[in-house]
């Protein structure tokens, strides 16, 4: 018997089709920078374009990382396909945001720099009242900013 490990069929030919990543010097640092970034989900898709580059199958990268092959896969792909620009967050599917990005300053802004005439802080109907939207909203904005 040799001592040399034999490779089914389906192994050699998974790993052939493998899509190559070859990263220009700029690419590999924004991603090395990207992926300095505990949490985010950019980071973690950094990463994995970062494991694949020296040539790994999918199924190694995965386990390095704790993620699972097809998403190791999504990731390789959609960095062939698109470079970094397919590693940024798509459109979702969905109702478009119905409050603008500068009505959520102006609740950020009266909440943290602005007093009511007669009252020590706002109130969440108040704010809403003033500001023409619902209470609900106003809520979700101080929620999603811990206020």
């Amino acid at each position: 018997m040799s001592s040399v490990p034999r490779m089914r069929a389906d192994q050699t030919s998974r790993r052939s089709r493998l899509r190559p990543i070859a990263l220009s010097d700029d690419e590999r640092r924004e991603l090395q920078q990207w992926s300095r970034k505990r949490r985010s989900p950019r980071a973690v898709r950094a990463r994995i374009v970062l494991n694949c580059v020296p040539g790994r199958s999918n199924r190694e990268v995965a386990r390095r990382l704790g993620v699972t092959t097809q998403t190791v896969g999504k990731w390789r792909g959609r960095f062939v396909a698109e470079r970094l620009h397919g590693l940024l967050d798509q459109p979702r599917s969905g109702a478009p945001r119905s409050i603008s990005d500068e009505l959520v300053a102006a609740v950020l802004t009266k909440t943290l720099h602005e007093q009511p005439p007669d009252a020590a802080r706002w109130s969440s109907r108040r704010l809403a009242s003033e500001l023409g939207i619902s209470q609900r909203a106003v809520l979700r904005i101080w929620h999603t900013f811990e206020l």
